[in-house]
């Protein structure tokens, strides 16, 4: 049966690492593992990857998320451009290239933009006046101030999913839908849990669950760490001048906007938006929808024909809005994998590959293996 299919045999009885959620996180860390663990991938929903990974209009980014993600997406490009032929036979990224803008008032933020990211070695050209409105058609006066960055690139993030669940299955991953954890706790060396109506044995917890993190570890009497869901907007709207397919990715310096070429005549929107919100099925609210497209026309002269799709996702931070992934402070058999923000894509295959191998799989020799783990792990909020 194909892994995006929904499952209905019950689980197995015993499992050595349980992780909880088969979105991206859940998935990459799956198909890292399981060749040397017995994995069991559980998912609430009836098809994986159905929240966030599912809604995301992801790209590779390398100054997106600051300074504090930028080594986990420099580690990732290597498996996104050539991936293992375990993963796939030919690489998720497709060209982009990135503007980060500015109006002539924010010239000192997009300066300390430049700065910053050039300072770790991130290839980023400081432009202003007629070379931004020549990557940008219709682009009002105003907006001088930009910064470019030529290695920004599209990620196919249903083939990406897809090619590491069908991974983990290789490798022997049970894959379970529709199967959500009610509770666990402690017994011996493991886990007693309850999925739905089945209970199962784990010697390992991976909390996975995106949004749910905190009622995951909940469920199984652990500690929060504070992963905070905000909803976040996009839209893709039909335009009334042909603006090119090959538009950059147009990221707001202040953070107001951020909008890139969909196909010819078309774009996705989002204002950015960060609403704090209990974990659910998000949907997106028309005001939103409004102010995108206010913005929107702010910047470009481009007559807007029609919203032909919306919806929303939920993006899920720590206080310190770097992703959390390792043992448990206090419970060193609850691992967490969360926190991932809007840059889980571009970071799976680092945090992927760090997490198992602290799990029991060997340490990546290239250069996620070079990535130092402890700034994710959560003993820094102890």
């Amino acid at each position: 049966m194909d892994m995006r299919q929904r499952m209905t045999d019950a689980p197995p009885s015993a499992t050595d690492v349980l992780i909880v959620g088969a979105g991206i996180a859940g998935a990459s860390l799956a198909a890292a593992l399981a060749p040397w663990r017995r994995v069991m991938l559980v998912e609430a929903e009836e098809l994986p990857g159905y929240h966030a990974t599912g809604r995301s209009a992801a790209f590779w980014h390398e100054s997106y998320g600051g300074v504090g993600v930028q080594p986990l997406t420099i580690a990732s490009q290597a498996t996104l451009v050539n991936p293992p032929p375990a993963l796939s036979d030919r690489g998720f990224l497709s060209p982009r290239t990135a503007l980060t803008i500015g109006r002539r008032s924010e010239a000192a933020m997009v300066d300390a933009f430049t700065a910053e990211f050039a300072a770790k070695g991130v290839d980023v050209e400081r432009m202003s006046g007629d070379a931004i409105g020549a990557r940008i058609p219709g682009l009002r006066p105003g907006w001088s101030e930009a910064a470019y960055e030529a290695a920004c690139r599209d990620i196919d993030v249903g083939r990406l999913h897809a090619a590491y669940l069908r991974a983990a299955k290789r490798a022997g991953t049970t894959l379970v839908t529709r199967s959500r954890l009610n509770g666990a706790h402690r017994v011996g060396g493991g886990w007693d849990v309850q999925l739905g109506d089945d209970r199962i044995r784990a010697t390992l917890i991976v909390n996975a669950a995106g949004a749910w993190a905190d009622q995951v570890a909940a469920a199984c009497g652990i500690a929060s760490v504070g992963i905070q869901p905000y909803r976040r907007t996009v839209i893709q709207l039909r335009l009334g001048v042909p603006v090119p397919a090959d538009l950059p990715l147009v990221v707001h310096v202040g953070g107001d906007f951020y909008f890139k070429g969909e196909s010819e005549g078309r774009i996705w929107l989002s204002p950015h938006d960060e609403t704090p919100t209990e974990p659910h099925d998000a949907a997106p609210e028309e005001l939103d929808v409004a102010i995108a497209i206010e913005r929107l026309q702010s910047v470009v002269d481009w007559p807007v024909a029609a919203v032909d799709r919306k919806w929303a996702g939920l993006r899920s931070f720590a206080s310190d809005r770097i992703p959390v992934f390792g043992a448990d402070r206090h419970e060193e058999r609850f691992i967490w994998c969360a926190g991932q923000g809007g840059f889980g894509i571009q970071t799976a295959p680092a945090i992927a590959g760090l997490l198992a191998a602290q799990l029991g799989a060997p340490m990546p020799d290239d250069a996620i293996g070079r990535v130092d783990p402890i700034p994710y792990s959560p003993a820094r909020f102890a």
